[in-house]
């Protein structure tokens, strides 16, 4: 039986809002993990809520392609499919180019001091063996660079792969000796945009993303998925 951790109630925020995030945080970080059924009675039991916010953030999640109703079979945690992983890291090594290439040419140099902040912070993660931190440090390393780039369509397209990519970077960084290879390319891709060429932030970028493919799909072959 899927195990859902505690809600943390806001009284801001509607029911139904906060039992989504609670479910999406936790299939996205694979707390949850694919293939795993979704039963409305059990979940609105163990969080203490009525059947109707669950079911409402259960058909959320499906409008994400996070689960998937199958008549008759029930609701289920989307697979992680290669294909799948692959579509999306294709589309986000062109965009991450284009906005690495961006953010050199126009980052000012207190958007330039953020990103070397918070690429210092990555290290001291990856130093304590905090793959939790490390990872939220990442989000925020390629958040600041989409930022930077001055475009909002390209920060909007990006956004909308944002829980997909998620899911794809706990598998990803599962351990410090990935994290310390994204450590490295990071810090060259930090030395491109500090010295403003364009070209070479790009390449660096694009593929960055190529290697997070190649060792997903070790990681998954490995895992037998």
């Amino acid at each position: 039986m899927v195990k859902v951790p505690k809600l943390k109630i806001d009284s801001y925020q509607p029911l139904r809002d906060v039992i989504f995030e609670t479910l999406r945080k936790a299939i996205v970080s694979g707390d949850i993990k694919p293939g795993e059924r979704l039963m409305e009675v059990s979940l609105a039991e163990q969080m203490g809520v009525s059947r109707t916010p669950v079911r409402e953030a259960i058909r959320r999640l499906e409008a994400e392609g996070l689960v998937t109703m199958i008549p008759r079979k029930g609701t289920h945690v989307s697979e992680l499919s290669i294909k799948d992983m692959m579509d999306v890291l294709e589309v986000r090594a062109a965009l991450d180019k284009l906005a690495t290439g961006l953010a050199a040419k126009r980052m000012q140099a207190s958007q330039i001091k953020s990103l070397e902040s918070v690429h210092k912070q990555y290290v001291s993660f990856v130093e304590k063996d905090n793959i939790e931190g490390a990872i939220r440090k990442d989000i925020e390393f390629h958040d600041l660079i989409y930022s930077a780039s001055g475009n909002p369509r390209l920060i909007s397209v990006a956004s909308s792969l944002r829980e997909h990519i998620f899911r794809f970077r706990v598998i990803y960084m599962k351990d410090t000796h990935i994290a310390e290879h994204v450590l490295h390319e990071h810090d060259e891709m930090l030395n491109a945009i500090r010295e403003a060429n364009e070209a070479r932030a790009a390449d660096l970028a694009e593929q960055h993303i190529r290697n997070q493919m190649e060792t997903i799909i070790k990681a998954v072959n490995e895992s037998g998925q």
